[in-house]
């Protein structure tokens, strides 16, 4: 089978010739497609950071496994791992967290927890806008299809993985929509699964319970930017985040990876640990259908760990047997195929266990334009402006706010208003987009500076806007 590698930047090279070793030394059975990206790519000129003749290797391959790379200081590089997840839909970022005690240590000997997290979406978009000289935006994008996928794919990765709970965390008492729609939608998928137990945490408390007893988790699922964070959180607890690895899972496509950096620094110097990678490759054979190779090779790096084989970065004189070098660690992985580990709890994947192409289910309601928010410039206290929008019709002015605060009617003094004005007009009766602009052009005629306008629109008879 054909898969597509890169082999990255800084200590990229040597960790993912150190994998390829052992995949081969194990029988997988792979053809091995180079693909450039990276740091090279980046000063070339390809902002994205990849080759354009790698994307058809990528579409053919359908799997790439990919070293950490380096993106060059300074502006104007935008990440290849979010570009990658763009083009090819890979919606789910599945991070294990486990902790390998006592072979390495750590505070939290029972961790052995999944963090699925939402790939696609979030503030991930990086939709970001300066309307005023001392506002900045950036818009969280949330949607009811990606909820769906996400939230689904926790639920049947809990079934084909033998977990017995999953965990939703957001900040739905806060962002009531965004957040709101996520933890919704995972109540209703969660009654799909009557045998997987459900919970859901405020993300704030969720996070200090996750960081204080990480045994009471099994599958937490999320949206983009706090999977992000408390993944690698999760990872630092678990023992180190050089001992995780991270799968990228689209409809007809997955990326695999460790989850550290290129960590230049120690390029070329046979030190760096392969772990997290080899452990990304692990989940790339399971993702294929090669779940006894992926079972032989993870088998022998856990005995490997607990025969005290250790590269510098989990040496301990106290529980180490031996400090060996990227090269030798392969090596003794390689050695130890067929084995199984006796301390550590030794891995066992399903054979043809393989998830569900998960699908959204489309959903048709009633809509009602029934206002419009105005961003306008500050030029006038709030008072001023509101006496010259008495008669724009067929609206009535409801409310000004200043970043989220009503600063008319019924404002405080002490309340602290930015540059940025939000002026919420509702409708009086029917109204259509022409009105809208009708509006916008008698609010420019009064000398306001636009920069920005959102419809008000009601669903179902419910509104589809904050408060």
């Amino acid at each position: 089978m054909d898969i597509a590698v890169a082999y990255g930047d800084g200590i990229g090279p040597e960790i993912m010739k150190a994998c390829i070793e052992i995949l081969d030394a194990a029988g997988a059975n792979l053809t091995y497609k180079e693909v450039e990206v990276g740091e090279k790519v980046y000063l070339s000129g390809q902002k994205a950071g990849i080759d354009p003749k790698a994307w058809e290797t990528l579409r053919k391959c359908g799997v790439f496994l990919k070293a950490p790379i380096t993106t060059p200081q300074g502006g104007g590089y935008r990440s290849l791992n979010v570009t990658i997840r763009a083009a090819f839909g890979l919606f789910a970022n599945i991070r294990p967290c486990v902790s390998y005690y006592p072979a390495v240590d750590t505070k939290y000997p029972g961790m052995d927890l999944v963090i699925v997290r939402e790939n696609e979406e979030d503030l991930y978009t990086g939709l970001e806008y300066r309307p005023t000289e001392n506002s900045y935006h950036a818009i969280k994008m949330i949607t009811r299809p990606g909820c769906e996928k996400i939230v689904r794919y926790a639920f049947e990765y809990a079934v084909t993985n033998g977990r017995k709970k999953v965990t939703c965390f957001t900040k739905d008492n806060i962002l009531k929509m965004t957040d709101g729609l996520f933890h919704k939608v995972f109540e209703e998928i969660a009654k799909e699964y009557p045998s997987i137990e459900n919970e859901h945490w405020i993300i704030d408390i969720g996070a200090a319970k996750m960081t204080d007893t990480p045994e009471n988790f099994d599958v937490i699922v999320m949206p983009n930017l706090y999977g992000d964070i408390l993944s690698d959180i999760a990872a630092q607890i678990a023992g180190s985040v050089g001992l995780a690895g991270s799968a990228n899972i689209g409809s007809n496509f997955a990326m695999f990876e460790a989850i550290h950096g290129s960590a230049p620094r120690r390029a070329g110097q046979n030190v760096a640990n392969p772990s997290g990678l080899l452990l990304g490759a692990i989940m790339m054979l399971v993702h294929i259908g090669k779940t006894e190779c992926a079972e032989a090779i993870h088998n022998a790096w856990l005995k490997t760990l607990e025969d005290g084989i250790h590269t510098y970065d989990i040496y301990d004189e106290k529980k180490s047997r031996s400090k060996v070098g990227t090269k030798e660690f392969a090596a003794a992985v390689i050695s130890r195929l067929g084995q199984k580990p006796t301390t550590l709890k030794a891995v066992h994947y399903a054979k043809g266990s393989k998830l569900k192409n998960m699908s959204s289910t489309p959903s048709q309601e009633k809509k009602e334009l029934v206002g419009v928010d105005v961003f306008v410039e500050k030029t006038a206290s709030a008072d001023e402006l509101a006496k010259k929008m008495s008669a724009i019709e067929p609206f009535m002015l409801d409310k000004i706010a200043s970043r989220g605060s009503t600063v008319w009617p019924n404002s405080l003094p002490e309340t602290n208003v930015g540059d940025l004005l939000r002026m919420r007009f509702m409708a009086k009766t029917a109204v259509s987009v022409s009105d809208i602009l009708y509006l916008l052009k008698k609010l420019e005629s009064m000398q306001l500076t636009i920069t920005g306008h959102e419809s008000l629109i009601n669903y179902s008879g419910k509104p589809g806007y904050s408060e």
